[in-house]
């Protein structure tokens, strides 16, 4: 029994074995075929995939469009400058970033204070870890570092290096931290300019020469912003960032939508903010081509670079100088003559715009600071500081009571003195001017006859008014009031091209004498522009027109000194029309304030070879110093000319004065000097207020 037991053993042996085998077998045939799958079938495929390569598009700034004024002169251009920038490939580490940082070091110089003192502490402490990423590493603990992602182990090991180990670093070291600074900024693929400031001839050939061995440096040329006119008008050309300012935080959504890299500069005030678009320009765009790696392994333009579009404003840069140097002098003059009663004038604005098309002819706001005793050009401030204008405004009253039916034309009020409430206080005119007419109301500068279209539009019409008497007004007559207002541009915005522009304040309480106050111009404030809006309406028969400072724009040329192509023209804007019947007798009145007897400007204006027509006023204001109030006038004027064609109208604005500036009327100073000046540069062959499209289009 036992020995066939054995045997049936051995029989059931070779059966497994072969059995294993042919398992075995058929293993080796699918791992065959599998094989042959691969190399054969798809062998191609899979080598493409690790000959892999990646295409990233990069797109190259190009410098911002020029600035020219209407006669063609360059305002603002850009100014060419060596440049060291530095474009990562993607995945570089910081360790190979400080290795270009050193070898950079031996080619250019950037360890001026400007550089060294925005070295900071942590960028010491990450230098010191770079230089000994070993034993900052064995620092801390496995089980301190299984308890934090990277980003905290990365922080807590940079604790860990003491203040004594990174105290002493030369000054060698010191300017290759400050190089790695600028490297860090960089974007995969995007240029970071590392020094654009002040880089010798020296300098651009020395890394020209040595791109080889400094992975992504480049020695280029870069832009800045040229200013010809050192500083007129720099409040309103305003300003761009700069490549480490970048494009805004608060507006990184809308320019990353719009094509912009994080460190581009962009326009952040004025003209530039306004008109970023247009002097952008169209960035160069490159395709890199990099294996996965990120190694770049080629590149080409796919998008040739163009530099922004131009601007050609409608300023005339020779008369606008001569404008503000007047201005700034007759404010110089008004302060030394008058010290301590003028201890709170400190600006002087004006505005000078051609009344038929709102093209801005000069602008200007000298200022006068107190502290350091020097003139600056504030001129923003015709468009931001509103101020109440006093009379200036009695040619939109007068217009306000024909166009609500309260007064006709001819239509007489006796002058005196109005009491409203038993002890209320007596408002009445400068002097007491007896029977008056709406032009004798303006030529004379009535206020009474103001009070009288004020009452009546809040449904008084008692005439002459009983002194010392109610009255219960119409509130509404506020409102009312302030519509007529508006379609002059007084108290609405003037549509001006600029980022921001005041409205001025509107009175909040509703009470009679408020509203008498209103029609004189001593309640709400008005800014300069909108004063000049406001006279040119009236000047050019009862057209608003918008404001503007860009006349044309033009295609970019190589050439520095010709304009290109014009590629749009900026037309006149009317932003409403005043259907009044009556506006002509306004001008008649105008006129007569600067040519009759009894003007209040008839001193300044009635020998002039031009005719010219306008309204001044003066406003009562009080200011606080340590003694207490202080009376003080706001002095204006608005006027146009020539009366019969108007070319340019005028509107000045110098708050706190001191009362004793009767004997100097600064307003009405500056009116003459900036009206004259205007007409001589003209008789001598000037350019200015020309229409020059034709000239220079194509």
């Amino acid at each position: 029994m036992v020995d066939k037991k054995k045997k049936k053993k051995k029989k059931q042996l070779p059966f497994r074995i072969n059995l294993l085998f042919f398992a075995i077998f058929l293993l080796f045939s699918v791992l065959i075929l599998q094989l042959g799958v691969v190399q054969i079938l798809n062998g191609e495929a899979y080598q493409d995939e690790i000959d892999r390569t990646i295409q990233d598009t990069t797109k190259i700034p190009v410098p911002r469009g020029k600035i020219f004024d209407r006669n063609y002169n360059v305002v603002v251009d850009n100014e060419p400058v060596y440049s060291i920038t530095y474009t990562p490939a993607k995945g570089i580490q910081a360790k190979e970033r400080l290795d270009v940082a050193k070898k950079l070091a031996e080619y250019i110089t950037m360890d001026s204070e400007e550089y060294i003192d925005k070295v900071t502490d942590r960028d010491k402490r990450e230098y010191w870890y770079l230089e000994n990423k070993t034993k900052a590493d064995e620092r801390l603990t496995e089980e301190a570092k299984a308890e934090m992602d990277n980003a905290e182990v990365y922080n807590a090991t940079l604790d860990l290096i003491t203040d004594a180990e990174i105290a002493n670093y030369a000054k060698q070291e010191l300017e290759v931290m400050a190089i790695k600074k600028e490297l860090d900024k960089a974007y995969s693929l995007t240029p970071q300019i590392v020094k654009n400031k002040d880089v010798t001839a020296e300098e651009y050939a020395q890394v020209s020469e040595h791109l080889s061995t400094l992975p992504g440096i480049n020695a280029t040329t870069d832009w800045n912003r040229k200013y010809a006119y050192d500083g007129t008008i720099s409040s309103i050309l305003g300003s761009i960032t700069s490549q480490k300012e970048g494009i805004p935080a608060e507006q990184e959504q809308y320019y990353l939508t719009r094509g912009y890299s994080r460190n581009d500069r962009v326009g952040k005030s004025g003209l530039e903010q306004y008109y970023e678009d247009i002097l952008r320009g169209r960035k160069e765009q490159i395709e890199y081509t990099t294996t996965k790696d990120g190694v770049v392994v080629d590149s080409k333009t796919i998008v040739e670079g163009q530099r922004g579009k131009d601007l050609v404003l409608t300023i005339d840069m020779d008369f606008q100088e001569e404008v503000q140097k007047i201005v700034r002098e007759e404010l110089q003059t008004a302060i030394s003559k008058f010290p301590y009663q003028n201890r709170f004038l400190e600006d002087a604005l004006a505005v000078v715009m051609n009344p038929q098309n709102g093209e801005i002819l000069a602008i200007t706001g000298q200022h006068y600071n107190r502290k350091e005793q020097e003139f600056t050009n504030d001129d923003y401030r015709t468009l931001y500081n509103a101020t109440e204008p006093g009379s200036a405004v009695k040619g939109a009253t007068i217009l306000a009571g024909y166009e609500s039916g309260v007064i006709t034309p001819g239509q007489r009020f006796y002058d005196r003195p109005i009491q409203i409430g038993s002890g209320g206080p007596w408002k009445g005119s400068w002097q007491n001017l007896g029977s008056v007419d709406d032009l004798d109301a303006l030529r004379m500068s009535s206020n009474v006859y103001m009070f009288y279209i004020a009452l009546r539009m809040g449904g008084d019409y008692r005439s002459p008014y009983p002194n010392g008497s109610n009255t219960s007004l119409d509130v509404q007559a506020f409102q009312q009031m302030r519509n007529y207002f508006w379609q002059f541009g007084l108290g609405v915005k003037t549509g001006i091209d600029f980022p921001y522009e005041a409205t001025g304040y509107v009175g909040p309480d509703p009470r009679a004498g408020n509203l008498l106050d209103f029609a004189i111009g001593q309640y709400d404030t008005y800014t300069t522009m909108q004063l000049a809006q406001y006279v040119s309406t009236i000047a050019n028969g009862g057209y608003r027109v918008q404001p503007h400072f860009l006349k044309e724009i033009r295609e970019p040329i190589a050439s520095q000194e010709e304009v290109g192509p014009v590629y749009q023209s900026k037309g006149t804007t009317v932003l409403n029309k005043i259907e009044m019947e009556n506006i002509e007798r306004v001008q008649e009145g105008f006129r007569r304030v600067f040519h009759s007897p009894g003007g209040t400007a008839v001193s300044y204006f009635s020998d002039k070879a031009y005719t010219s027509a306008g309204k001044t006023g003066t406003a009562e204001t009080e200011r606080y110093d340590e003694n207490g109030k202080v009376n003080t006038e706001n002095r204006t004027l608005v006027g146009y000319a020539p009366f019969e064609d108007p070319e340019i109208a005028v509107a000045i604005v110098v708050p706190g004065l001191g009362i004793v500036n009767t004997q100097h009327q600064i307003n009405n100073i500056i009116g003459e000097r900036i009206f004259d000046t205007y007409f001589e540069m003209k008789e001598n062959g000037g350019n200015l207020n020309r229409d020059n499209n034709a000239e220079q289009s194509e």
